[in-house]
């Protein structure tokens, strides 16, 4: 997936690019699960450029998923507009987002 490369696995730690939405968000999801065994889930965001409702579901999944064991979910750098739709649905009251 083109969308998303690999940075680190200790922590888990992804860089995301371009869109990731309805139409390849089931394969994001997929490789995440692949690769996630313990610890914080981190993605490096400053490259994405949109993502989609689904997309936002797929990242609460992810982030109860680490929860379950007792990792967090991080959002690094997001772009102004993308940090938007996390406040207009108060994602960013459950999720760590820095920069």
């Amino acid at each position: 997936m083109q969308e998303m490369t690999l940075l680190s696995r200790d922590p888990l730690t992804y860089g995301l690019a371009g869109e990731i939405d309805a139409g390849n968000c089931d394969e994001f999801y997929a490789e995440v699960l692949e690769n996630y065994k313990s610890g914080d889930l981190v993605f490096e965001c400053s490259k994405l450029e949109f993502i989609d409702s689904t997309m936002l579901g797929t990242l609460v999944k992810l982030k109860k998923h680490a929860a379950e064991r007792g990792a967090s979910l991080i959002l690094r750098h997001l772009q102004p507009r993308i940090k938007k739709l996390f406040v207009i649905c108060a994602l960013d009251k459950v999720m760590e987002i820095e920069g």
